[in-house]
């Protein structure tokens, strides 16, 4: 579908039965439906990793089934656990997407390249136990010793691994999985209870959580949670033939490594307004990966207008990469309970650059589809959206 008829492709579009609201408001049209639900189809089981503020890959399917063909290249600047990426390469494009965060590609790239089950065991068994005598202490407030021992043993492999070059996707694959199930609150993960798996609680709140729950960190087998997770992640098959997967780590109004003109789609979510706690939610992970996270710059918004800013400046960047003709979907969902319209501050945003606004879809699973699409609540009165300014390159 060409990007000129979304608008009435949004129009036309029907949810068992109801159709489509178009309406306008401060000059922006609106598209409202239940363009797609959680329970519609389950998405492929190589999406399930953990990643704070995800959206479903039922909304990168949505445009990729209507505005690409096989070989064309779908790009996110803002990877994050990387649905866009994994959903264009299970339908036969070429995934481009890049992050700030270098933890990022260690959860996107191995998805792109699925290993056997039975190469990560083998793989699994050629790593010794390593040196219970010699850990840090005041991590065993997350991990029964014998786990941790087990713990810095794979972490020991991987890190030389990499520091020789030598890493491969074997190797890859079992440091996805590592980083995903650390920390979290069930026996699927290799720690105590604590914090969801996308964010980790420093010791000193640990040692509290214990102390409130009179929990002390269990053994558990991280070979047998590695391979658990890998099962699970393989369950719906390997992934299909796709042109080869670009990754990059940095700002994103600053992609040198994309030609100009090269991207066909872009299906992003960007930063909002919350203000994120990098070091925190990640220590424990870029521990086990390697990485100083006081290096690591993510994007804080001190308001609105700053926020706006830096959607210009990688607007700017998609001005050069998106071809003529191609689409940006932008998600900004829904914050501070509907009183920020951030696709109002998106169009403002792109002002003067080289796009035509088309719209903005909203999403909107609701049970009563009574819901005033400009004020609603997320997860009130039944209702729970996304919000996507679609934008076309001229």
């Amino acid at each position: 579908m060409d990007a000129v008829t979304i608008p009435d492709t949004l129009r036309e579009f029907t949810f068992n039965g109801a159709p489509t609201l178009e309406t306008e408001e401060s000059g922006i049209r609106y598209f409202v439906n239940e363009y797609w639900t959680s329970g519609q189809r389950k998405g492929h089981n190589l999406h399930e990793i953990s990643y704070r503020a995800c959206f479903k890959p039922q909304l990168p399917e949505f445009f990729i089934a209507r505005l690409t063909r096989p070989g064309d290249t779908v790009y996110d600047p803002f990877a994050g656990r990387g649905t866009t990426l994994v959903q264009a390469a299970l339908m036969g494009c070429r995934p481009a997407g890049n992050d700030i965060n270098p933890l990022s590609e260690m959860l996107v790239r191995p998805r792109m390249e699925p290993v056997s089950l039975h190469a990560v065991a083998k793989r699994l068994q050629s790593i010794g136990m390593g040196d219970t005598a010699h850990q840090d202490d005041e991590l065993t407030v997350f991990f029964h010793p014998q786990t941790l021992g087990r713990i810095l043993a794979v972490r020991t492999w991987l890190l030389e691994r990499a520091a020789s070059g030598s890493l491969d996707a074997v190797d890859r694959w079992i440091r996805m999985l590592a980083l995903n199930r650390l920390t979290g609150h069930s026996p699927g993960f290799f720690s105590v209870y604590t914090l969801p798996p996308n964010q980790a609680t420093s010791i000193t709140a640990q040692r509290k959580i214990n102390e409130k729950r009179g929990q002390v960190p269990p053994p558990r087998d991280v070979d047998a949670v590695i391979l658990k997770k890998s099962r699970g992640l393989l369950t719906d098959g390997a992934m299909p033939p796709h042109p080869e997967a670009l990754f990059m780590t940095g700002p994103a109004d600053r992609t040198p490594a994309l030609s100009d003109g090269s991207i066909d789609l872009v299906v992003t979510s960007p930063p909002f307004l919350d203000i994120v706690d990098y070091e925190g939610d990640n220590w424990l992970r870029c521990w086990f990966a390697g990485i100083d996270p006081s290096t690591v710059k993510i994007d804080r918004h001190r308001g609105v207008v700053d926020w706006e800013n830096f959607v210009r400046r990688v607007f700017q960047e998609l001005a050069r990469v998106t071809r003529p003709g191609g689409t940006v979907a932008f998600e900004v969902g829904e914050v501070r309970g509907g009183k920020i319209l951030l696709e109002r501050h998106v169009i403002n945003a792109i002002a003067g650059l080289p796009f035509e606004v088309l719209g903005v879809m909203v999403n909107q699973q609701s049970f009563t589809k009574t819901a005033n699409c400009w004020g609603v609540g997320n997860n009130s009165a039944g209702t729970n959206s996304n919000r996507i300014v679609l934008a076309r390159r001229l």
